[in-house]
């Protein structure tokens, strides 16, 4: 079945980095789009990147452009989130899915952006 495997949350400083990554199996993670969610506490769920199956388009929210890349592995079935120049309200729970989601999607990983 398809299985989504977020890490590489943590404690961050404003204006520092993270890089978060996503173990894709289970589907054709090559042919497939795949997108970075996220959740804070009282939010939905919030489409912040996305990105072809061919790794040579992307988009992002108006939130993160500019400070975040989302990039991907096809050999090894991986995503990835460069998250640059971070901001509280970048605290999130972080997930990736398929497509545009919000299905499937992992049990995320927690970034908490403190001084």
């Amino acid at each position: 079945q398809v299985q989504l495997v977020e890490s590489g949350g943590g404690y961050v400083q404003p204006g520092g980095s993270l890089r978060l990554s996503c173990a894709a199996s289970g589907f054709a993670f090559s042919n497939s789009h795949m997108s970075w969610l996220r959740q804070t506490p009282g939010k939905g769920l919030e489409l912040i990147a996305y990105i072809k199956n061919d790794g040579k388009t992307t988009s992002y929210a108006a939130s993160v452009k500019g400070r975040f890349t989302i990039s991907r592995d096809n050999a090894k079935n991986m995503l990835f989130l460069q998250m640059d120049g971070v901001k509280f309200e970048d605290t999130a729970v972080y997930y990736c899915t398929e497509g545009m989601g919000p299905t499937p999607r992992g049990q995320g990983t927690m970034v908490t952006v403190s001084s």
